[in-house]
């Protein structure tokens, strides 16, 4: 079992998939693993983020104040359980990443394969929400984040998003805005392209009457 130099995590932890990993992945390296896990807290070395999810500080953070961004925080989460390939950043917080909505929230959604039900976090006042979907089928692409790249749906995907689930993750006074934004930035024909074979021609309608391209 190898350390990174000047620290005492071991290096098949510190390199886990978007920094992320449950006391069952230490299992590999620790014997019992929840003592192990709760000594490299006390150090700072590792953030607890929610009841069993462990996130690895930055070498240049530790020993410092260190809050890492609730979107990274939820693909971080959703992929420890599916996948980084199968657990992809939608809607309100796609938006987010791409931009298109300033402020902080509480809540953060994630397309996943299979139901989870929401996972309140322990660091601060936030919830990850999972919504199972074909993740295949999502238009996204690879963002970085503070804690690594994570898949998130492209601005063509969001804006569809919202406007079929504007109510999705409780962040109602900025979907109007966040749809004006990304279909500023989208490709009309791609818009089309997906909402066909999506079943939402319908929320594309919505989504140009917000963005104020149809009355």
């Amino acid at each position: 079992m190898g350390t990174l130099r000047g620290t005492p995590l071991p290096v098949e932890l510190a390199r886990s998939e978007l920094r992320t990993f449950r006391p069952q992945d230490a299992a590999r390296v620790y014997a019992h693993p929840r003592p192990e896990l709760s000594r490299l807290v006390d150090r700072g070395v590792l953030h607890r983020v929610a009841h069993g999810y462990y996130i690895v500080v930055p070498q240049d953070q530790v020993g410092r104040p260190w809050l890492p961004g609730l979107e990274a925080v939820a693909a971080g989460i959703a992929s420890t359980i599916y996948g980084a390939d199968r657990a992809v950043l939608m809607g309100i917080s796609a938006a987010r990443v791409l931009g298109a909505i300033p402020r902080a929230l509480a809540t953060a959604v994630v397309a996943v394969p299979r139901a989870h039900r929401p996972i309140e976090l322990s660091d601060r006042r936030a919830t990850v929400r999972f919504v199972q979907r074909d993740t295949d089928a999502l238009d996204a692409e690879r963002v970085d984040t503070a804690l690594g790249s994570a898949l998130v749906t492209t601005p063509e995907q969001t804006v569809l998003d919202l406007a079929r689930r504007p109510l999705l993750g409780n962040a109602e006074p900025e979907i109007a805005a966040a749809i004006t934004a990304l279909y500023g930035r989208s490709d009309p024909d791609r818009l089309a392209e997906l909402a066909e074979p999506q079943r939402l021609v319908a929320a594309l309608r919505r989504a140009e009457i917000w963005a104020g391209v149809r009355s």
